[in-house]
């Protein structure tokens, strides 16, 4: 099973490395890290830096297509070559899948008209413009295309997935490997129930941009 995790410069680091630690449990997982070309590209807050082995042309028909967010996911909506590869492995792949704004590209890519879809919460009413429904929920499956909320849910969302192709145990296993048990320390982590001031400054500060036309 041929697994594309789409690097680019400026992605958050969490949306597509979480995901790559679940996904590569799977039976027979052949993880392909790709980009527009072969070579490093730095995440978002430019001190980690990951590989892409291949580039997007060298992984045209992958099974599963992994997107991930960012600071850097508005030039790959703007960069007609990834759009180009996303539109086409869509066609094929069993699943694409988002992370974060990740969501944000595939609907630049037409595939989440008439969907429903979620994203980073400060992202969501931008998925409207692009004919998606958005919800507030931390993963969304509909049909062969899968959302997952902000950052830390794509471990979520790539435990659920293993689930649907392997089998339940399978994914227990995996979540036991990672040791993924969270247990978190405050009461922040959604807008519903974050303090409003610390809600409304995230928001004012994140201001994603309108999809361009």
């Amino acid at each position: 099973m041929q697994i594309a995790c789409v690097l680019f410069e400026g992605l958050t680091a969490l949306d597509i490395v979480g995901p790559y630690e679940v996904l590569r449990g799977l039976p027979g997982a052949d993880v392909r890290f790709v980009a527009t070309a072969p070579g490093e590209y730095r995440t978002d807050n430019g001190r980690l830096a990951l590989v892409a082995d291949q580039a997007l042309a060298d992984v045209p028909a992958p099974d599963i297509v992994v997107v991930p967010g960012g600071r850097g996911e508005a030039g790959v909506r703007d960069d007609p070559t990834a759009i180009a590869w996303l539109q086409q492995a869509h066609t094929t792949s069993t699943w694409t899948t988002s992370v974060c704004t990740g969501s944000l590209v595939l609907g630049k890519a037409g595939i989440l008209a008439g969907k429903r879809a979620t994203s980073h919460w400060t992202a969501l009413e931008v998925l409207r413009d692009f004919g998606a429904e958005p919800t507030l929920e931390r993963v969304v499956f509909d049909g062969k295309v899968v959302t997952a909320a902000g950052v830390s849910a794509g471990i979520d969302m790539a435990l659920r997935l293993v689930a649907e192709i392997a089998g339940d145990e399978i994914a227990q296993q995996i979540q036991l490997t990672i040791e993924y048990d969270p247990q978190p320390p405050f009461a922040a982590g959604s807008p519903a129930r974050a303090p409003a001031a610390m809600v409304a400054f995230q928001r004012e500060r994140s201001r994603f941009r309108q999809p361009a036309t």
